[in-house]
């Protein structure tokens, strides 16, 4: 019988924007893991103040003790260090592939922001060097893990309310205040169909499994890039779904993400920006009501799942570092398909 492991998970965190204070923010509320490191070529704190400047958390403040933890500028020296088991890679897109293949092949296991990269081809040969050396390649697909959004998937995959009919999905904001100089490159970042709405994507491959083909309609914006898209999911069948994703709101509009599921007995609403009141169900026969779920979001959700792996020496399952591929070459097809203003085949 395996000896229960008795230390915590150390995590070294590249990148101390966003979504990097988000995901520390995420640890500190996890027992079994531990910050140890923390790398940024620009942004280290001295006094070790950090605050969540985003869509979600923003205002959250939390300090680092850098006299536990220590600070690199360069990631290379930060894998030399023995205590780091796990790197969490929450740099702009365009680095996510050199990072975490450096990572591995330095024998750490990798979480890695999405979009793993900037392009499928790209985030394949990540998923071959994961093969390669064994090593864990997660793409932090946080949405998987939000309480809302596994309450749906539960939903449908117990068929408790009768079989899923039909899905609308949306998640718009403002373009991003944070790292505008970022995110306003198309060419590096996707824009919001590959940053923002590959949310999406992603949940609709996890729920449903891959579309036979996609249809989108769309334009760009903020990035030069796709950054408002409407896309409807072909299964084969007469399942009806479509997502909208978009940075393209006016500035004051914040961000809003939200669904609403058919299904034969009931209809499930989720709106984000009703507080407590966002998950509403209406069930056939029986008084509306508001569904109260867990108040761990899914970044600690996501996180904690890996760190649990690595504890027990798992392979991550519900989401894998091939779904992380597969998310792009899903977001690569919607996009051809708003330039070409055709239907796009993937398989």
């Amino acid at each position: 019988m395996k000896e229960k492991r008795t230390k915590k998970v150390g995590v070294g965190v590249v990148g101390l924007g966003f979504m990097g204070v988000t995901h520390i923010n995420a640890y500190q509320k996890i027992q079994d893991a531990e910050i140890v490191a923390v790398c940024d070529a620009v942004r280290i704190p001295e006094n070790g103040n950090l605050k969540i400047d985003g869509n979600i958390g923003a205002g959250t403040t939390l300090k680092l003790d850098f006299t536990k933890i220590k600070a690199y500028r360069d990631y290379s020296e930060m894998l030399k260090n023995p205590d780091v088991e796990l790197v969490d890679i929450c740099v702009p897109t365009a680095a996510h592939p050199e990072i975490a293949i450096a990572a591995m092949e330095s024998g750490k296991d990798v979480v890695c922001e999405k979009p793993m990269a900037r392009t499928s081809e790209l985030a394949q040969k990540m998923v071959e060097v994961s093969k390669r050396t064994g090593k864990i390649l997660m793409p932090a697909m946080c949405i998987r893990f939000w309480p809302e959004w596994s309450f749906l998937k539960s939903a449908k995959s117990n068929q408790e309310f009768g079989k899923l009919l039909a899905l609308r999905i949306r998640r718009v904001s403002q373009p991003p205040g944070w790292s505008k100089g970022t995110y306003s490159d198309g060419g590096k970042s996707g824009g919001a169909l590959l940053d923002l709405h590959i949310h999406d994507t992603d949940f609709v491959q996890f729920i449903f499994g891959k579309p036979k083909a996609v249809y989108s309609t769309g334009f760009p914006f903020f990035s030069g890039a796709i950054d408002h898209i409407v896309t409807q999911y072909d299964f084969g069948n007469d399942l009806v779904v479509w997502a909208e994703g978009s940075w393209a709101m006016t500035e004051g509009f914040g961000f809003n993400m939200s669904y609403t599921a058919i299904f034969e007995n009931a209809t499930v609403d989720y709106d984000s920006s009703r507080g407590k009141d966002a998950l509403k169900l209406y069930e056939r026969g029986k008084q509306p009501q508001t569904i109260a779920t867990s108040d761990e979001d899914g970044y600690v959700g996501e996180l904690k799942y890996i760190v649990n792996c690595i504890l027990n020496g798992g392979k991550p399952s519900i989401v894998t570092a091939e779904d992380g591929a597969t998310a792009i070459k899903i977001c690569e097809a919607e996009e051809r398909s708003v330039y070409s203003k055709e239907k796009i085949m993937l398989y």
